[in-house]
């Protein structure tokens, strides 16, 4: 294997070590090289990378090497983090979601019999955003998808657990989920 193609695959490892980073050791171990030689590579990619025409860096911090982006970009980068999503969610969406929340686990069908209407796309939304996924499968006739929320919701909204849902009182039964949940969390973000 030549030089081009050893800092090729490095170059991937350090992009899936993520933040965690890999140590010159798991690099050689992977290469099956010396654990100098990998150094004296992870060197060379070092200097390849501070080009001017580069994003990334290759740092190294406690014998660990990882990607990470150059402070002299800082201010774009911030830029991106303070744009606003575009991909807000439907009132349907938020209604169905409430349901899942207070009720999970729960099936598409139990969900549409407490709306009054279709969820398809609703779940389809939030599956895709990541709020809700599939917890298993009910007993019965067809065996149909349970549906639970997921730990990116708790950290959308703010909870820590799910104990932290604004608690549905028996006068607010009648409510509809979604204005209660949302009401309250507005409460809650005051």
């Amino acid at each position: 294997m030549d030089r081009k193609e050893q800092k090729s695959i490095i170059e991937g490892l350090l992009f899936v070590s993520g933040d965690e980073g890999i140590y010159p050791e798991q690099i050689a171990k992977v290469l099956e090289i010396e654990g100098n030689e990998v150094i004296n590579i992870l060197e060379e990619m070092q200097k390849e990378c501070e080009g001017a025409h580069r994003g990334l860096q290759i740092v190294q911090y406690a014998k660990v090497y990882r990607f990470a982006t150059k402070k002299e970009h800082a201010s774009y980068y911030q830029k991106l983090i303070d744009i606003p999503t575009a991909a807000s969610l439907s009132q349907a969406a938020l209604e169905t979601l409430a349901i899942v929340a207070y009720r999970q686990p729960i099936t598409r069908t139990e969900m549409e019999e407490i709306r009054g209407v279709k969820t398809d796309k609703a779940l389809q939304t939030l599956v895709s955003h990541l709020l809700i996924k599939e917890m298993g499968r009910a007993e019965g006739p067809g065996r149909p998808i349970l549906y639970g929320t997921t730990k990116e919701f708790l950290d959308t909204f703010g909870l820590k657990t799910l104990d932290d849902l604004p608690a549905l009182s028996e006068e607010n039964e009648q409510m509809n989920e979604a204005d209660l949940f949302f009401g309250s969390l507005q409460e809650i973000s005051k």
